[in-house]
């Protein structure tokens, strides 16, 4: 693997030495308490890397909302292919967080139209039964592109449906917290109880 951070353009340097189509896989959403885990899949040209380099892409964690939202529409446009896959809670119950975080990974990639050659995948665990040559990457969302596009895809994805689901669970300050365990979604799990859209397997929401 070459070791290298997000501004080297790590996609680019493996499709050149391994001439493949890559596409960067990533999930949000996994320590919510409320909600599905989400991932998305995308696939870059070559030719939108300086651009979006530029634009100074990085982990969906550390940009604003609006920051988010305006660089997840320049990527949907510059995309190859993109595609978004999630897991429910019931899902997320059944099989644990993980399982089901692989499951929305893969989701997504089967969904893709335009075939990648190779998928780089966040984290260090492989998805189960991916018919595509795949390949970890600790911390991918810092180092590859594809994958930090991905994160921010998925991200916004997730947050606008949570923002949806809101106005149905007023009570959780779900605008707020997109489903994570904040002071006031936590006294509100004491307050009212859970919902059919948290995750019980989760020790927050056994109350």
């Amino acid at each position: 693997m070459i070791k290298t951070d997000i501004n080297s353009e790590l996609d680019v340097a493996l499709s050149n030495q391994f001439s493949v189509l890559i596409a960067g896989v990533d999930e949000v959403g996994r320590g919510a308490l409320f909600g599905p885990v989400v991932a998305a899949a995308v696939i870059l040209p070559p030719k939108a890397v300086p651009d979006l380099v530029a634009s100074q892409i990085r982990d969906s964690k550390k940009l604003s909302s609006y920051r988010r939202l305006e660089l997840a529409e320049k990527i949907s446009a510059v995309a190859l292919d993109w595609k978004i896959g999630f897991a429910s809670t019931a899902e997320i119950d059944q099989i644990n967080i993980l399982q089901a975080s692989l499951k929305a990974m893969k989701r997504a990639v089967l969904k893709l139209k335009v075939q990648p050659e190779l998928c780089l995948v966040d984290g260090n665990q492989l998805i189960k039964d991916l018919p595509i040559p795949q390949q970890t990457l600790v911390k991918g969302d810092e180092r590859s592109l594809s994958i930090a596009c991905a994160s921010i895809v998925a991200k916004v994805w997730r947050d606008a449906l949570i923002i949806r689901l809101a106005a149905k669970y007023p009570m959780y300050d779900l605008i707020s917290n997109k489903g994570y365990g904040s002071r006031r979604h936590l006294q509100a799990l004491q307050e009212y109880g859970s919902s059919r859209l948290h995750r019980m397997s989760f020790r927050g929401c056994r109350v």
